[in-house]
């Protein structure tokens, strides 16, 4: 599956938190949810709005309503109900992202010399 798309149950938990919020209008759950999908294609592949593919609907109107949930809370209360149970899926450490001191690694420490 397109990690683009959302899982049945992960449209399950969100289509839940979106019906309970106060000021969204869900409408169509199928159009929603391809709503969401757009705007997991965006962040996930870092494009421009502009790039949007066709099938998501037009870029303009999905990044309005994108826009008009940022100004209401919507992201916020939706991140607060994913936040409950994370997977951890992306959690990645290595060597390029941490790194130790010079020290740590067994360097000799540079004394310097007295100047003559």
């Amino acid at each position: 599956m397109s990690r683009y798309v959302l899982t049945d149950e992960q449209w399950e938990v969100l289509h839940q938190v979106l019906q309970d919020h106060p000021r969204v209008y869900v409408g169509r759950p199928d159009h929603c949810r391809l709503f969401l999908n757009a705007v997991l294609w965006i962040l996930r592949s870092g494009s421009q709005w502009r790039s949007l593919p066709p099938e998501y609907g037009h870029w303009n109107s999905v990044f309005k309503r994108y826009n008009r949930w940022a100004a209401l809370g919507v992201w916020e209360a939706l991140f607060q109900a994913v936040q409950v149970e994370p997977d951890l899926q992306e959690g990645c450490i290595d060597s390029t992202v941490v790194r130790a001191h010079a020290c740590a690694a067994g360097a000799k420490k540079v004394v310097p010399r007295p100047k003559l």
